[in-house]
């Protein structure tokens, strides 16, 4: 858990750094087929101990949350990190289990305690803070990280929903998420390097980075590390840590990510890149924090009943 919190604490500073040296959907299919494949050990693993083999409808679901995840949820998250701060993108993105109980309760019918319900109000009114609607001054950014982590929270609902459908547990949906994401990111890209497709991205400003796309442009030697730390360190470690501390310790130590990361992401950029960090921002990340520790609290809450029925 813990070094999944710093790797993840760290990748906004880091996929802000790349971006400098490459494009932003580049670099998004450059770190999930990494991160897939760092991932895929353990995914073959624990299908050899399920003894299960992935059959078509495997890949069908495979390609509904890669498309959800990494070329939606992740395009808008890279850009979200071009466009904005790094500290306050992971804030706002550290939200996204909010946006995965409301998803939860439409889609799943599952029930919202009142733990659920009081950490969804502080979470809200953590972001109103940070972004402070009457003086907004990084629309772009801000909108974009909030779409990001909405669209991850739906993602993480659906990739739930599907993993139960055909009994795949966390890690082997990941690994197999990741790469079939990375093909289908693939495949647009290539798409925009077409002509016809191009001459009209190119028409329209905001349009133009997405017009031809490149793959492997600026991949050498000088920036090799930086794109093993984001591929390999963040992306395919942090999750498969991540993973591994749910299957070990459970969902309320491995949510721990969720709960320090707001307070750490701030300050690595603040030492890292001397990004400041004003008063509302700081004021935002403990009213989430306190949100974070309402839903911490509601876990144990929850586990201590289920015990207790289990003893009785």
């Amino acid at each position: 858990m813990a070094l999944s919190t710093v790797l993840f604490s760290l990748m906004e500073i880091a996929l802000k750094v790349a971006g400098n040296q490459f494009n932003p959907i580049q670099l998004n299919l450059i770190r999930f087929a990494l991160g897939g494949l760092v991932i895929l050990p353990f995914a073959i693993m624990r299908l050899r101990q399920q003894h299960h083999r992935l059959h078509l409808a495997d890949w069908k679901i495979f390609s509904l949350t890669g498309f959800l995840c990494v070329v939606i949820s992740m395009t808008l998250y890279q850009l979200a990190i071009v466009y904005g701060e790094p500290a306050i993108v992971a804030v706002l993105f550290s939200c996204n289990p909010v946006f995965a109980l409301i998803f939860a309760y439409l889609i799943l019918h599952e029930a919202v305690s009142r733990t659920d319900i009081i950490s969804l109000v502080l979470s809200v009114v953590g972001l109103l803070v940070i972004i402070d609607p009457f003086k907004l001054t990084d629309p772009i950014g801000i909108s974009l990280a909030i779409l990001a982590a909405a669209t991850f929270g739906f993602y993480s609902i659906m990739s739930q929903a599907s993993s139960l459908k055909v009994h795949l547990d966390g890690v082997v949906m990941t690994s197999f998420t990741f790469i079939a994401g990375a093909l289908e990111l693939l495949v647009l890209i290539l798409i925009t390097k077409l002509a016809p497709v191009a001459q009209v991205l190119r028409s329209v400003s905001w349009l133009r980075m997405f017009a031809d796309i490149p793959i492997m442009t600026n991949v050498n030697l000088a920036n090799l590390p930086i794109l093993l730390f984001v591929g390999v360190a963040v992306t395919g470690g942090g999750f498969a840590f991540y993973f591994l501390a749910l299957q070990q310790s459970g969902v309320s130590i491995a949510s721990l990510v969720f709960f320090f990361k707001p307070v750490l992401s701030p300050i690595c950029a603040f030492f890292l890149i001397g990004e400041a960090i004003n008063l509302p921002t700081m004021i935002g990340i403990a009213i989430i924090i306190v949100g974070s520790i309402v839903t911490l609290y509601g876990y144990h809450v929850q586990n201590r009943d289920e015990d207790e029925l289990l003893e009785k």
